[in-house]
C-alpha cells in the first residue's frame, strides 16, 4: 500500500482551516479537434469543459502511478472516474513513492507509459516543479493560497494528521514516552523509511514535536527513534495492512486517515493523535509537462477537485482524507456531512511544515536517520 512513501507537509495551518470561496464555472463548449492541451492552463482556455471532456475522452487512457485502491478511497475514486467519462486508467506501481513518481516520469518520458499525473509529497513536489505542467481546476477559487503555487505547479489535494495507531493489547497509549516500556519490544513501526517515504517522515517529525522540538527541526525526532531502537523496540518493517492483520506491526505511526481500524481491518485498533504535536499535512497533485494524454489529465484534476456529491473532494472525505476545499465546501453546502462527521477528533494546536521545513528535515533524515537506527 501507497502508505509506505507518502507525504511531507503542507504550508499555513491557519489557511489550511480558514479558508473558502466561491467556484468559478468553466462549463463553456467548443471543438477539441485542433487545442493542443498540452499549453493549457485552465478548462475556460481550451474552450471550456465540453471541450476538455470531449478531448479526454477522443485519448481514451489516463495513466496514473503510486495510487493504492485502498489510500484515502483512491479504488472508488479511479472506477468513479471511469464510470464518468469512459476513459481507461492504467495504474502504474501502486505501492510506489512519491520519489519513483517523478523517477517514471523521468524514465519514461516520451512514452506512452509515462504517468500524465502524480499525487505527491511537499517535499518531492516542490523539489521537481521543472517536470509540472501549470494548470488551475475550475474550483481554483476555494483553495487556499498557501495551498498551491500560484500558476498550478502543484495543488495541495488532502490531507490528516499524523497518529499512533495500535492493538488494544496494549492498554492506553497518552504519551510517546509510552512506547519506551519493555511491553513495546519490536512493536513500533513507521510505513517505510523516512529518507524516502514521505509519511514516515512526518511520524518522525511529530515524534519530535513531541519530545519538544520544533517544526524547523527534526533531529529530536531521530533521537526518539534512537532510544525506540535501544531499548529494543522500533520494528523496521515496513507497516502495511498485511503486517497489521498479521501483528507484526502491532504499534504504527501513520495518517490518521490511514490508522483508522476501518481502514487497517483491525477491530482492536485504537489511534491515538498527541496533543502535544497535533501534525498535519496535505499532499499535492501535478500534471506532467510530457504527459502523453494532456486532456485527460487535466480532466482527472477537474474531477479531483470538483465538489460535486460523486466527485473528487467527497470521495476523498469519504476515505476519511480532509479535502482542500473543505471550507469552502461546508460554506456552500457541498459538503458530504455524514463523511466529515466521521473525522477523527483533533484537538490541540495544529503545526504545518512550510516548504523550506519540509526539505531541511528529509535532508537531515538523509545524514542522520541510518546512524540513528542502523
Amino acid at each position: 500500500m501507497r502508505s509506505s512513501y507518502r507525504l511531507a507537509l503542507a504550508g499555513a495551518a491557519a489557511a489550511c482551516l480558514l479558508a473558502a470561496g466561491c467556484s468559478s464555472s468553466g462549463s463553456s463548449s467548443g471543438s477539441s479537434s485542433s487545442t493542443d492541451w498540452t499549453a493549457k492552463t485552465t478548462a475556460a482556455s481550451g474552450g471550456g469543459m465540453n471541450a476538455l471532456v470531449a478531448a479526454a475522452k477522443k485519448e481514451g487512457t489516463l495513466n496514473v502511478i503510486a495510487l493504492p485502491p485502498t489510500w484515502a478511497n483512491y479504488g472508488n475514486i479511479l472506477k468513479a472516474f471511469t464510470a464518468k467519462y469512459g476513459i481507461k486508467i492504467n495504474s502504474a506501481l501502486p505501492d510506489g513513492s512519491s520519489q519513483q513518481e517523478v523517477n517514471a516520469v523521468k524514465t519514461e518520458h516520451g512514452t506512452a507509459k509515462a504517468p500524465d499525473v502524480l499525487d505527491v509529497g511537499m517535499s518531492v513536489a516542490l523539489a521537481n516543479t521543472s517536470l509540472f505542467a501549470p494548470y488551475q481546476v475550475s474550483t481554483w477559487s476555494d483553495i487556499p493560497a498557501p495551498q498551491k503555487e500560484s500558476t498550478g505547479l502543484w495543488v495541495q489535494d488532502y490531507g490528516g494528521y499524523m497518529a499512533v495507531g495500535y492493538s488494544s493489547k496494549f492498554g492506553t497509549i497518552t504519551s510517546l514516552n509510552d512506547l519506551l516500556s519493555s511491553k513495546f519490544k519490536g512493536a513500533v513501526a513507521l510505513n517505510g523509511n523516512p529518507t524516502s517515504a514521505n509519511a514516515a517522515l512526518n511520524g518522525v517529525m511529530m515524534a519530535s514535536l513531541a519530545e519538544g522540538g520544533s517544526a524547523s527541526s527534526i533531529s529530536q525526532g531521530v533521537d526518539f527513534f534512537k532510544k525506540l531502537k535501544a531499548a529494543g523496540n522500533f520494528n523496521p518493517v515496513q507497516a502495511t495492512g498485511a503486517t497489521i492483520k498479521a501483528g507484526t506491526t502491532q504499534v504504527v505511526f501513520n495518517w490518521d486517515y490511514l490508522n483508522l481500524p476501518s481502514y487497517v481491518g483491525v477491530s482492536n485498533w485504537k489511534v491515538f493523535i498527541p496533543q502535544n504535536a497535533v501534525l498535519g499535512g496535505y499532499y499535492a497533485q501535478a500534471v506532467n509537462k510530457g504527459a502523453p494524454h494532456p486532456a485527460a489529465a487535466r480532466l482527472w484534476e477537474e474531477f479531483l477537485y470538483s465538489q460535486a456529491a460523486g466527485g473528487g473532494q467527497n470521495l476523498w472525505l469519504q476515505g476519511g482524507a480532509r479535502p482542500v476545499e473543505q471550507q469552502a465546501m461546508k460554506s456552500n453546502g457541498s459538503i458530504d456531512n455524514a463523511a466529515a462527521a466521521k473525522l477523527p477528533a483533533v484537538s490541540g494546536s495544529p503545526v504545518f511544515l512550510s516548504g523550506p521545513q519540509s526539505t531541511d528535515a528529509a535532508d537531515y533524515l538523509a545524514a542522520n536517520w541510518a546512524k540513528a537506527v542502523s
